[in-house]
């Protein structure tokens, strides 16, 4: 099992940045891809950003290229989405996920789940 808790969300307007951070415990957190997944109300969940369980590899949905950054921190066993220049249309609940390094990091098909939290964008 992997254990995952996210922080970091809240309001902002737009234009500004917030910085998400998901700890991640139970298992070697280099064996795990890292995912931030969103939602937003009356929306599918999609993959927002992704990185490699090496960390030489990130994914990026269209929507958010070039504004948002994922990393991942191995002493800490961390993973952090920095966002910038937010918009309105980021308001979801942002949820942090793991999935074992066998197979793609890419795809929706993630394994361990944080709670989520919520990322509100005012216009």
């Amino acid at each position: 099992q992997v254990q995952l808790v996210e922080a970091g969300g809240g309001l902002v307007q737009a234009g500004g940045s917030l910085r998400l951070s998901c700890a991640a415990s139970g298992r070697t957190f280099g064996n795990y891809h890292m995912g931030w997944f969103r939602q937003a109300p009356g929306k599918e969940r999609e993959l927002t950003a992704a990185i490699s369980a090496s960390g030489d590899s990130t994914y990026y949905v269209d929507s958010v290229q070039g504004r948002f950054a994922i990393s991942r921190d191995y002493a800490k066993n961390t993973v952090s989405l920095q966002m910038n220049s937010l918009k309105p249309e980021d308001t979801a609940v942002y949820t942090c996920a793991a999935r074992y390094l066998v197979g793609p990091f890419k795809d929706s098909k993630y394994v361990y789940w944080g709670q989520g939290t919520q990322v509100t964008v005012s216009s």
